[in-house]
């Protein structure tokens, strides 16, 4: 009998269901630091330039950092104070001077000022995702991943899923997050953004997983559902993983979260 991939298989409505059976399509460890396979280790470099989006990384026993170095310049110089170290799994956009590019999230007038060729890396139109990671602890910082409509087919497949977002401030036992799906650009979509609080210190390795299919999205953490939305985007999405600095320097330098491993597959289930 064969597994429906669109279809949940049976489990408790508070578990994060199992795997698919299939081997991921995507399988990172960080064991040789950024595969630049899979990897763009820069933070959405179309809206702003290369030095800019250059991500801040080491790696270390258990994985790789995404660090803030005390010299590391303002992502742009007009939304400074703010710094990031960012993974990404593909990137588009229009020429310079356009405003055509992934993940247009800011509403004052992104324009284009690096081309960035079209890259795939990964970017699949549903499918589960699984990052193990431990979230910053420094001061001012913010640990986050999201799914983002890549664009590169229309400027209405911009909709996100924040798997998480999460303030250093707020780690702990328990730590609080803010997950959902936000709408950007998609008329199709709603914002349905949530505070909650999940059962881990974040500081300590742990595990986070979405499942989307274009009809529904869920979030988990260590294999329990934190949220189930009747939504979600239809069409291709990077990933991103991100070291925010959001209050300007103070606190010890590098300020670090560590990746231990990221797994996808391009089905939600089967």
């Amino acid at each position: 009998m064969r597994t429906d991939p669109m279809r949940p298989p049976e489990a408790p409505r508070d578990e994060v269901p199992p795997p698919p059976r299939r081997l991921p399509v995507f399988d990172d460890e960080f064991h040789d630091g950024i595969d630049e396979r899979r990897w763009i280790p820069a933070y959405l470099s179309h809206w702003t330039t290369a030095r800019r989006a250059a991500a801040r990384t080491l790696s270390v026993a258990d994985g790789l950092e995404l660090r803030i170095e005390s010299d590391q310049p303002d992502w742009r110089a007009e939304d400074a104070p703010l710094r990031v170290s960012n993974l990404q799994t593909g990137a588009f956009s229009g020429p310079v001077g356009s405003p055509r590019g992934t993940h247009r999230h800011r509403g004052d007038g992104l324009l284009v000022r690096t081309h960035t060729p079209t890259r795939l890396l990964f970017a699949p139109s549903r499918g589960r995702i699984e990052i193990t990671l431990s979230a910053s602890t420094d001061p001012g910082c913010m640990t986050a991943a999201w799914l983002v409509g890549t664009e590169h087919r229309a400027p209405t497949e911009a909709g996100e899923i924040c798997i998480f977002e999460i303030d250093a401030a707020a780690v702990g036992m328990p730590t609080t997050v803010r997950t959902g799906v936000k709408s950007h650009h998609d008329p199709r979509l709603i914002t349905e953004m949530r505070g909650i609080e999940v059962p881990v210190d974040a500081a300590a390795a742990h595990t986070w997983t979405v499942i989307w299919d274009g009809r529904e999205t869920l979030i988990g953490c260590e294999g329990r559902l934190v949220g189930r939305w009747a939504q979600s985007p239809s069409y291709p999405v990077f990933l991103m993983l991100d070291l925010f600095e959001l209050g300007g320097s103070g606190g010890a330098y590098p300020k670090r979260a560590t990746l231990h491993r990221v797994r996808g597959w391009d089905v939600p289930y089967g």
